[in-house]
């Protein structure tokens, strides 16, 4: 599975080159880059503020572009927080998979959407 660290560590390299040429990364300290995230995730968030179902659906639909762009706004975060702190954020991601096997097994969790404490 090298592709998905190879095209994260040239994603990463984009917002890299991005924030240097901007001389930004004196600012980027963990806690608000993590501040960051959390701010456009609450822009993610706000797009489906008071909707729901269909409605929902719908207007996701129309503002495509805007649910894209704040996908991409948190992604980037990610991959500067991660660099930044010396994360593999793909082998990460498969480490925590195999613990979230563990407390989901699937003859418990299947189709239940309790959390692991309650299964």
């Amino acid at each position: 599975m090298a592709i998905m660290s190879d095209q994260i560590s040239d994603l990463t390299k984009l917002v890299l080159k991005f924030r240097e040429e901007r001389d930004w990364a004196q600012f980027h300290n963990p806690k608000d880059v993590a501040v960051s995230l959390m701010l456009e995730a609450a822009e993610l968030l706000e797009l489906t503020q008071w909707k729901n179902g269909k409605g929902l659906e719908d207007h996701l639909a129309q503002n495509h572009e805007a649910l894209s762009d704040e996908l991409a706004d948190i992604f980037g975060w990610l991959l500067v927080l991660a660099h930044d702190q010396k994360i593999d954020l793909a082998e990460a991601l498969r480490r925590k998979l195999v613990k979230n096997a563990q407390k989901y097994p699937i003859e418990k969790s299947r189709g239940v959407s309790r959390k692991y404490t309650e299964l």
